[in-house]
């Protein structure tokens, strides 16, 4: 049967014409995640498929224990295309419950952990969750279990489950529904679901300009292609050791994590959080040959003062957002530069590729059915070669269409299909082959260790603030997370500003998440303007960074005196 089976409303396919042309070439794979983890399993039962601190699994294990857990939820009453909002961490049962609602066709809501009420709220509501499924025993002192409770009542979700060793006394665990099946009636029970490449498999987030996350349904066949052509680029095979360290429920866990496992039969090391000790001993130990940092890792480990204890020789690529060439330096180790967008590009460059592309861009993508184009911001004209523009691409993992987001669809595609990604780049011809260097965006976000965060929004929440007249939000630099949040305010007259903390405690009390809490005040009793009277965030960014390094200079000229 060809096409969608389980189709959902809200969801923009790709037409049938373009479907099987995508199918044909070998752009689109032509199976289900389900099916590439029974071929690997039956390849290879006894290998390690994924290796944490607490315990590990066997792609036999993991392919027999997602059938079991699979065919439980479908007992539950979820159904094919049911939405299920997910807040867990990076361990075993997160794999098994997302592996497992891939196979029984029940779709992911791909949250994180900081998520608070705003975040769930709009993703419960704008998805018609079903499902949420929790980890109980996050790190830090934010109880989930109570917060999820008040979510699910609040939102009418039928169905509540958690993970972890903190679950509430007669909830519904996943170890506990894994324990209910048996292997061969799971098995039974899932021949009788149908499901197509074409079929959703998740829905991913974008932070986009508002903050409160848009969501991109993903596709089967597509994004096992995508993660493959990905994983191919960075020179990965079945010998490749992988570690992740970041949320594996991210766009990027996915792709650049959980999916090449399935597909290239490889092992995977998954760490709970960022702890740069711990990360290199896990290289040693796991003989890791491929790790990534989107975020705050690359920085860390370029200031870590014992480096030289550890042997990181098996170690064949790290690639990072930024910074690959000091990175490089630092740890001897092959380094690249990346880009990746949730709307379904990935840029990267593997171990081999030349150093001038490795350090000097952001990278190609691995996927030869791409089409990039650098347009100018405010046409569809393309920049003369070597001339800054708009990264716009289209290409089998491109975004149709956001979920039931029709204004949003309106600005996101060219007239022919191009997605305008927000981002600046150049583009640079080497030894024949196209890279691309990210110049900067064109959105009003901030990308804190890959976290992005609205600056509209945060403004909005600020500025309910009973001592805010007005609020601008914008970029400051950070050694360790790239960016971090800097609020500019005006004051009402009269009042005091809140201080950092003060002003975090009243933005999490309406249900804003910690992460997008602004780091720094400055208050100012009118904000700069461009010459056409627009506020002008260049010169806040501009202001606030020089700000920075004058303090910089001065605490490093006090310490020395």
């Amino acid at each position: 049967m060809s096409g969608p089976i389980n189709r959902i409303e809200g969801v923009q396919y790709t037409d049938p014409a373009r479907s099987r042309h995508y199918l044909e070439s070998g752009a689109w794979m032509n199976a289900t995640v389900g099916d590439v983890l029974r071929g690997t399993a039956a390849r290879l039962p006894n290998k390690p498929a994924l290796v944490t601190d607490e315990g590990s699994v066997t792609f036999g294990e993991l392919d027999s224990q997602t059938d079991r857990l699979a065919a439980a939820l479908l007992d539950l009453g979820l159904q094919p295309a049911d939405r299920v909002i997910f807040q867990m961490g990076n361990n075993i049962e997160t794999a098994l419950a997302v592996l497992a609602c891939f196979k029984a066709g029940i779709v992911p809501v791909c949250a994180i952990p900081q998520y608070r009420e705003v975040e769930i709220g709009q993703l419960a509501r704008l998805s018609e969750a079903r499902g949420y499924m929790v980890q109980s025993d996050t790190a830090g002192s934010f109880d989930m279990v109570p917060f999820a409770q008040e979510m699910a009542a609040t939102h009418g979700i039928s169905h509540l489950l958690f993970s972890g060793s903190r679950a509430p006394e007669g909830s519904v665990t996943i170890a506990a529904l894994i324990a209910s099946q048996d292997e061969a009636s799971a098995r039974k029970r899932l021949e009788q679901v149908q499901l197509s490449p074409e079929d959703v498999l998740s829905f991913q987030l974008s932070g986009g300009t508002t903050g409160v996350p848009k969501i991109i349904p993903r596709f089967h066949g597509e994004y096992l292609s995508h993660a493959t052509f990905a994983a191919r680029n960075y020179e990965m095979d079945e010998n490749s050791v992988f570690l992740w360290s970041l949320p594996l429920m991210h766009n990027a866990g996915q792709l650049y994590a959980l999916i090449p496992t399935l597909v290239l039969g490889r092992t995977t090391v998954l760490m709970p959080g960022v702890d740069i000790p711990r990360l290199l001993s896990l290289v040693e130990l796991h003989k890791v040959t491929h790790t990534s940092s989107i975020g705050p890792i690359a920085p860390q480990i370029m200031a870590y003062p014992d480096l030289d204890k550890h042997d990181l020789s098996s170690l064949k690529l790290f690639f990072t957002m930024t910074r690959a060439d000091m990175l490089e330096k630092k740890i001897g180790v092959p380094c690249s530069n990346l880009f990746g967008i949730t709307e379904g590009l990935l840029l990267g460059s593997g171990p081999s590729a030349p150093e001038q592309a490795r350090h000097g861009t952001n990278g190609a993508s691995g996927c030869p059915f791409d089409e990039i184009r650098v347009l100018d911001p405010e046409s569809e004209t393309p920049v003369e070669p070597g001339q800054m523009g708009e990264l716009c691409f289209r290409g089998p993992s491109s975004l149709r269409g956001y979920f039931k987001a029709p204004e949003a669809n309106r600005t996101a595609l060219t007239s022919d299909g191009f997605v305008r990604t927000g981002d600046i780049v150049t583009e640079h011809t080497i030894e024949g082959r196209t890279y691309y260097r990210f110049e900067g965006r064109l959105r009003d976000n901030i990308n804190r260790g890959g976290e992005k965060i609205g600056c509209e929004e945060v403004e909005l929440f600020v500025s309910k603030h009973p001592a805010v007249l007005d609020a601008k939000l914008v970029a400051m630099p950070d050694p360790i997370y790239g960016e971090k949040a800097c609020v500019y305010l005006i004051v009402r007259p009269g009042e005091t500003a809140p201080t950092v903390r003060e002003l975090a405690d009243f933005l999490i009390a309406q249900g804003l998440a910690k992460f997008k809490c602004p780091e720094r005040i400055e208050v100012v009793d009118a904000f700069p303007v461009t010459r056409v009277g627009k506020v002008d965030k260049p010169a806040m960014r501009k202001q606030i960074a020089e700000k920075l390094t004058a303090e910089n200079r001065a605490n490093t000229a006090h310490a020395s005196s």
